[in-house]
């Protein structure tokens, strides 16, 4: 998603998900620690479909609390510059007052936050870190920052298809996971009609192989190619349905259990790609989708955008670019 600067056989089953494991039984891999069911709202199938939308982690926006999120994605933690030094989107120390006072503002509600790493802008801070330790005690500050035990690695770009930084990042978030045994870790990964790509399917082995536990798999149903000017709404529940056949494969789990293994995340409106565009009824079908099947959470890309555009404005940054009343769209995700 834009930032804010201009089974394979012997795989270890460690997708924990309603407090169960994989079906398919396979030794750690070396090093890994055992898995250990954990029970979040996440994890439980029978729970509602949660709406929780990206928000601007420096920004308020008057329609942050459309739909009553019980969750905000906050983007995004990067790397300050080559350092391996965590910022809100480059330009913010994790510790700012203002971004603290934002967090504060948001769980007035009484929402959860969930710090996103990553995004399509910058560095992830895997690609700038030089070990394992530095790297989670970097992811470490954030969240303390934010006062969260809900992570999301937003991977994407040169970021997705670099295999050193994808293993650090899996080694790292372990070792977190270690020293905070209630860290519910999320990763947010690009999707087509036909499913995750290899780099998606390759991250979330690495992540098995090195012990961590996986929440959810939060596919970002947007942008996909210029020979899809279809029916955006659509996509999104073919690519779903893809993705979970994928969850199902990797990690030997059941038809349920990786329907609440997965989250949606639409871009509203204009997407960056030519000819398409997501409407308020795509986004209440997929609302409609994600409920029948269970599905974790539902998302879009971003609150900031859920208004309708005034002359001068971006809809690619600050507004949806179709006819929408403010909040509209947050109101049809939370159904």
């Amino acid at each position: 998603m834009r930032g804010f600067l201009r089974p394979a056989a012997g795989l270890t089953c460690l997708f924990l998900l309603a407090g169960t494991g994989c079906s398919a039984k396979a030794a750690p891999a070396p090093g890994a620690a055992p898995a250990t069911p954990r029970e979040t709202a996440s994890q439980t199938p029978s729970a509602a479909t949660a709406y929780a939308p990206y928000v601007n982690a420096t920004e308020a926006s008057g329609n942050d609390s459309a739909g009553s999120p019980s969750v905000y994605n906050l983007a995004f933690v990067i790397a300050d510059g080559s350092d391996c030094t965590p910022s809100w989107n480059g330009t913010a120390a994790v510790g700012d007052a203002s971004v603290k006072s934002r967090v504060s503002a948001l769980k007035k509600s009484g929402a959860k936050v969930r710090v996103s790493f990553g995004g399509a802008s910058g560095k992830e801070l895997a690609e700038t870190c030089s070990g394992a330790a530095e790297l989670a005690a970097a992811y470490g500050s954030a969240l303390d920052a934010a006062g969260s035990s809900l992570a999301d690695f937003d991977i994407e770009g040169d970021a997705l298809t670099d295999s050193d930084s994808v293993d650090l990042r899996s080694e790292a978030i372990a070792l977190l996971q270690k020293e905070r045994t209630d860290l519910a870790v999320s990763f947010t990964l690009p999707v087509m009609p036909s499913g995750l790509d290899d780099g998606g399917v390759a991250l979330l082995e690495s992540a098995n192989d090195h012990g961590v536990q996986v929440s959810t798999v939060n596919i970002m149903t947007m942008n996909y190619a210029e020979s899809y000017d279809g029916d955006m709404g659509q996509y999104a529940i073919t690519s779903a349905k893809a993705a979970q056949g994928q969850l199902k494969s990797v990690f030997g789990t059941s038809d349920s259990t990786a329907w609440g293994a997965l989250a949606l995340t639409s871009m509203i409106g204009t997407n960056d790609v030519d000819g398409e565009t997501f409407t308020l009824s795509d986004a209440a079908q997929v609302r409609e989708f994600a409920e029948s099947k269970g599905v974790s959470w539902v998302s879009m890309w971003a609150t900031f955008r859920d208004q309708q555009c005034e002359e001068g404005d971006d809809a690619l940054t600050n507004c949806s670019g179709v006819s929408q009343g403010s909040g509209d769209f947050g109101e049809a995700f939370s159904g």
